[in-house]
């Protein structure tokens, strides 16, 4: 595993818009802000792949029985 030696746009912004508090619980709170936000974007993309027949319940089934972690 590699590791990154610079940060991303992305993590500077978010550096800088919340570094005016460092408690231990803001960081929670703002963790469970990005959570929710993501979580939701991530049920959306799920529903848009349902309802194109990405994703059904003969798929899921035949998933639940897969080792993913088999090697071929």
């Amino acid at each position: 595993m590699t590791t990154a030696k610079t940060l991303t746009p992305t993590q500077m912004h978010l550096l800088r818009t919340f570094s005016y508090d460092s408690s231990e619980e803001y960081a929670r709170e703002v963790q469970n802000v990005l959570t929710r936000y993501f979580n939701e974007k991530l049920e959306k993309e799920v529903d848009r792949l349902w309802d194109e027949g990405v994703f059904s319940d003969e798929i899921l089934d035949k998933w639940m029985e897969e080792d993913f972690h088999a090697k071929d």
